[in-house]
């Protein structure tokens, strides 16, 4: 939830911090400082770097020294310019495959080049401020040639583990197998099989000694195992060498055909661009799992990152070193064990150029066996039978296969490029495939298209609705999202012709729960705001229920009392909001991924039902379908149908024309849950099935007023499980300990705090709030209505403004525009100090557990103030800061 991380937009106002004169000055700023959890991350991400590194390097066929080299340069300049603070670059396995072909096909000192090169390309593409579009490639094909390179990488290093020598391509490693485990050298089996075992059972020691032992890695820990016991028991096998570094070579001129070169440079552009990007998403994810630490790092700035990736594959190919890429393993290690900024990575990248240095004696002691046994354990874990859930769930299963089996077989850039064709060859598929079905039921046709309703389906369409016979009852149910211009004449045309002949037409949509036009005999609009592929009723049709409505189709949740024609006002009066068709959208999406939380409407429908609005027409969410043909209105009586349980169990009642507006406090609650069964009930289903075993986990208290404009749902875009949510007139949070004192708020935050673990407790304000305009007009002698011996928990805010001896809470760049709006600001700030007075509160702010944050929503300028400095404590500025639409991807 965007509300609970306190932020600042780039242009909103400082609050200035002058000292006081009479003062000492301030302590010199410490410019190179590093904190002891960056100190001991950096430790746990060297120990993983050093043998992978190495693995990698023996992995591609590059010198040992190559690996070192890269883990280096990825730590300390990536680390220093990329705009990942907390992601960890270097030799990445999922290059190994690339790598090794092209030090066997150019050479190592062209393959240098080709990084370098490959390193000015990512500078440029930073530079063009291109990085999120590389997050467009579907994530089935990244998990396809990850999946590939591991195959490929744990089959070529099986050949080191029986003691042989791969071969140069997957099919010839296969081929040789059955040769290689007639002729097993047993040293290096067994050396491999004692590091997979430690490998696989450290992370794996039960008991409080061994959680203890797991902060280890077990990487370091299998090759350190490996390594003494080969040693002390003399076994005689291939060790890592590491030549002189006066022998060192270094990137030379590149050698060879132009348009192979260009391949690879973008091969090596492709691929760790892809690699470093999706890797700082993951990152972000993991820190904002933790506490504290988002508001600390912040969010990835991808250009910066694909920037630094660039430089520091320049430096890396220049000294001789792999290509780089962000790594998933060092970075999640990093995160998990504490780093608080980029120092972790630096340091880490230090102690690598340490070892390179000063521990090459210890290191030509591990076995190579044992290092290939390790990075064959990574290309395994490469091949995530999660990622091959999730694309079988989103039914991309060809599109994963032939990327796999393309880098396998092919190569990684020709396995890339077949799964991107095969990628866009699903997705046509998938909008030219249309099914549409015509069958006869009890006298009434149905005619049911699924899919989306292109012209390449109109010839199909036309079929079907030609074999409706004269006169017949027809139901069209469009059970898709999209509609384009050709289908939607077809249907008219068709439409006009079959009523003119005596036929009755009735247009639906079964997972929209589309309105219907009943052309013939009437037509109605039961909800167009809540149907994707729905019907236009015209305004000017006499016998809509909603005659005259102007909702906006990207509001279906609005309270806009659409039961009955809206009738002129008297002369004199104020038009209201929905007369004046004057309501501002609020945005749509959803950022943490949930599905059916939130209607969200494309810029596209939302243009055209702002241009249909304008002309006085209900618009539905989708491509316009059908209106009445003109003169239709008065041939018959108006029916009106109303949803019950479901889609296909509705009921029918004559209604009168004055009963337009009966009962419509009942109409619109039995429309808005059967809107909600029908539309958004199946989307949801799986998240509730899932909560409902698995029981509520919110990370944030949110206490705010029980005004009906505050929808948090929409304000948070937050969905099911998110939000542990109390209401009250006022969001007052009265003090502990207070004499007949309201328990309830006090046990809802006990209840949050300690047994459902919130991270974060926000108390939200808003403009025009009645509760505050109570307080303001009050009397002392006034009766003690139940409602004002509740706003009495407002008192102490109404003390609070008064006080001439404290700051007023004000807004970002001006102040309170009246003493209503004051008194909401201060009564924010009022309330967080109340919280501080519960004893489970003040428990978990002591523990750092718990963050509390004030906001204040404007209803008018639909617009979020978020109170500004560390209100953990005591102190900080009461300036509410604008929230704007930059900070969401800040």
């Amino acid at each position: 939830m965007s509300a609970c991380v306190p932020t600042r937009t780039p242009d909103s106002p400082q609050t200035e911090r002058v000292h006081p004169p009479h003062s000492p000055p301030p302590a010199p700023h410490r410019r190179f400082h590093v904190a002891g959890a960056d100190v001991s991350a950096a430790i746990a991400v060297f120990l993983i770097a050093l043998p992978l590194s190495l693995g990698i390097a023996l992995a591609t066929g590059a010198p040992l020294q190559a690996g070192l080299v890269a883990a280096a340069v990825g730590g300390l300049v990536a680390g220093r310019f990329g705009g990942s603070p907390l992601q960890v670059s270097g030799p990445a396995a999922g290059l190994t495959v690339v790598t090794a072909d092209l030090i066997h096909r150019y050479g190592w000192r062209t393959t240098c080049a080709i990084t370098v090169l490959a390193g000015l390309a990512q500078l440029g593409l930073g530079c063009l401020r291109v990085a999120r579009s590389a997050l467009a490639v579907s994530p089935a094909i990244v998990h396809g040639m990850l999946a590939g390179i591991g195959v490929t990488i744990a089959v070529a290093q099986l050949h080191i583990v029986l003691g042989g020598s791969p071969q140069s391509s997957v099919l010839d490693n296969l081929l040789s197998l059955p040769a290689q485990l007639l002729d097993l050298h047993p040293a290096a089996v067994a050396v491999s099989v004692l590091t997979l075992t430690l490998l696989l059972l450290w992370p794996r020691l039960p008991g409080r000694l061994g959680g203890l032992l797991r902060k280890v890695p077990a990487a370091l820990v299998a090759v350190t195992g490996a390594t003494a016991t080969a040693v002390s028991a003399g076994l005689t096998q291939p060790r890592v060498e590491l030549p002189s570094w006066s022998s060192h070579a270094l990137a030379g001129l590149p050698e060879g055909p132009v348009l192979g070169l260009v391949a690879a440079v973008l091969t090596i552009t492709l691929v760790c661009s892809v690699q470093s990007l999706l890797g700082a998403v993951a990152v972000d994810k993991l820190i904002a799992a933790r506490p504290g630490l988002p508001a600390l790092v912040g969010r990835s700035d991808l250009d910066r990152e694909l920037l630094g990736q660039g430089a520091a594959n320049l430096v890396s190919g220049a000294l001789g070193g792999l290509p780089v890429a962000g790594v998933a393993v060092r970075s999640s290690a990093n995160v998990h064990a504490g780093a608080v900024s980029r120092n972790s990575t630096m340091l880490h990248g230090v102690l690598v150029v340490v070892a390179a240095l000063l521990m090459v004696p210890v290191l030509e002691l591990i076995p190579l066996a044992s290092l290939a046994a390790l990075v064959m354990a990574v290309g395994i874990q490469m091949v995530s039978l999660h990622h091959i859930r999730t694309v079988t769930r989103h039914r991309e299963v060809p599109v994963y296969a032939v990327t796999t089996l393309g880098v396998v077989f092919l190569g990684v850039l020709q396995g890339v490029t077949l799964g991107i064709a095969v990628a866009v060859a699903v997705s046509m598929h998938r909008l030219a495939r249309t099914r549409i079905t015509h069958d006869e039921k009890e006298g009434t046709h149905h005619v049911h298209v699924r899919g989306q309703l292109t012209f390449l389906a109109v010839p199909r369409l036309s079929r079907a609705l030609h074999h409706v016979p004269q006169g017949a009852r027809v139901i069209v149910e469009l059970d898709g999202s999209f509609m384009d211009h050709a289908a939607y004449e077809t249907l008219q045309d068709w439409q006009r012709t079959h009523t003119a002949q005596g036929g009755f037409v009735e247009l639906t949509g079964r997972r929209s729960g589309a309105g219907t036009v009943r052309s013939g005999s009437g037509g109605e609009d039961d909800d167009p705001a809540a149907s994707p592929v729905g019907v236009a009723v015209s305004a000017g049709t006499a016998d809509s229920p909603l005659t005259g409505c102007r909702c906006r189709p990207w509001t279906p949740w609005r309270n806009h009392q659409c039961d009955g024609p809206m009738s002129a006002p008297p002369p004199g009066a104020r038009a209201t909001e929905h007369q004046k068709g004057l309501s501002k959208e609020p945005s749509g999406g959803e950022p943490d991924g949930r599905t059916g939380a939130l209607p969200a409407e494309s810029a596209e429908s939302a243009e055209s039902a702002r241009s249909a609005a304008a002309n006085g027409v209900a618009r539905s969410a989708a491509p316009p379908a059908l209106t009445e043909p003109a003169g239709q209105a008065e041939q018959t009586p108006r029916t009106q149908r109303v949803e019950q349980a479901g889609p296909t169990e509705r009921t029918e009642r004559a209604q009168t024309p004055g009963a337009a507006g009966s009962r419509p406090s009942a109409r619109q609650l039995l429309r808005g849950i059967s809107a909600f069964q029908r539309n958004t009930a199946p989307l949801v289903r799986s998240e509730l099935a899932r909560l409902a075993r698995e029981g509520q986990q919110p990370s944030q208290l949110f206490l705010t007023c029980a005004d009906s404009r505050l929808v948090t749902s929409m304000i948070t875009s937050s969905g099911p499980g998110d939000l542990f949510v109390v209401r009250n007139v006022g969001n007052l949070v009265p003090p502990p300990g207070e004499e007949s004192g309201d328990d309830s708020v006090a046990a809802a935050i006990e209840y949050a705090v300690d047994v459902l673990k919130v991270r974060s407790i926000t108390v939200c304000g808003h403009s025009g709030c009645g509760a505050m305009q109570a307080l303001l007009n009050a009397e002392p002698g006034d009766a003690q209505t139940p409602l004002q011996r509740w706003l009495r928990h407002g008192l102490p805010s109404l003390e609070r403004m008064a006080d001439a001896g404290r700051p007023r809470a004000r807004l970002a760049g001006r102040a309170a525009a009246d003493a209503v709006e004051q008194l909401c600001l201060t009564n924010v700030v009022e309330q967080l100090d109340h919280l501080r007075g519960h004893e489970s509160v003040a428990r978990s702010l002591r523990a750092g557990e718990l963050e509390l944050h004030g906001m204040y929503f404007h209803v008018g300028e639909a617009q979020a103030y978020l109170l500004g400095g560390d209100r953990t404590g005591e102190g900080g500025p009461e300036v509410f800061d604008h929230v704007g639409v930059a900070d969401l991807s800040a």
